[in-house]
């Protein structure tokens, strides 16, 4: 590896590991965007207005298989009958797209500190199941979470990526590599004057102003598959 893709590694390691963000842009020939992604345990209300300020995408928590599988979790397009139904979107073979959940403990779910709530809790779940996949069940979930809700929850591919290297693997496979349970948020950076995605460029400029690190979606795969 590079001697500044490893630095670029290391960045994002001890940035997980403080509960800090990263920006993580895939791949060109894929989405060609830039996500803000943060392990989900370390989310505050101030990081969610950071995500809907800064970046303005979907704010989502992308969970490992194992834990979407505790949860009992559905695809959404397998979940939904309807003719509007469609999974095949341009970049990939399917999306990770699963329920869009509140904490119970929330209003409107909508706010700030609403959003952190249901964040940071689905991240505690994780981390259950990451400690006892067998004493964390669908039922559980149902008692702490309800859906329909204003976080989407999407499920990573089983092999990460092996299997797939969207953001939703990208996150997940970055938080294992620094230890951290495997749930964490993504969220797509957008351009306020051209109405498309953030360019790496401009992402990576971002970052730099904002003290984050900026790490290559190549550079997690060739480090981390």
């Amino acid at each position: 590896m590079r001697a500044d893709a490893e630095a670029a590694l290391e960045g994002a390691l001890d940035a997980f590991r403080a509960g800090g963000p990263v920006c993580i842009h895939d791949f060109v020939d894929r989405e060609g965007e830039t996500d803000l992604v943060y392990p989900a345990r370390a989310v505050t209300p101030a990081a969610v207005s950071r995500m809907r300020n800064d970046a303005g995408g979907l704010i989502c928590v992308a969970v490992s298989h194992r834990v979407a599988e505790a949860f009992e979790l559905p695809f959404l397009a397998d979940a939904i009958d309807h003719p509007a139904i469609d999974d095949d979107p341009a970049y990939d073979t399917r999306s990770s797209f699963s329920l869009p959940v509140n904490h119970r403990e929330t209003f409107t779910g909508i706010t700030d500190i609403d959003r952190a709530r249901t964040i940071t809790e689905l991240g505690t779940a994780a981390a259950a199941v990451e400690r006892d996949p067998e004493a964390y069940t669908a039922e559980t979930f149902a008692s702490e979470f309800r859906s329909p809700g204003h976080v989407h929850v999407l499920r990573g591919a089983e092999d990460l990526l092996a299997d797939r290297t969207g953001h939703t693997e990208l996150g997940l496979a970055l938080a294992a590599a620094a230890g951290e349970p495997p749930a964490v948020v993504v969220c797509e950076m957008m351009d306020d004057e051209t109405g498309t995605a953030v360019t790496p460029e401009d992402a990576a400029a971002y970052a730099d102003r904002q003290g984050i690190p900026y790490v290559e979606g190549k550079t997690l795969v060739e480090a981390l598959e």
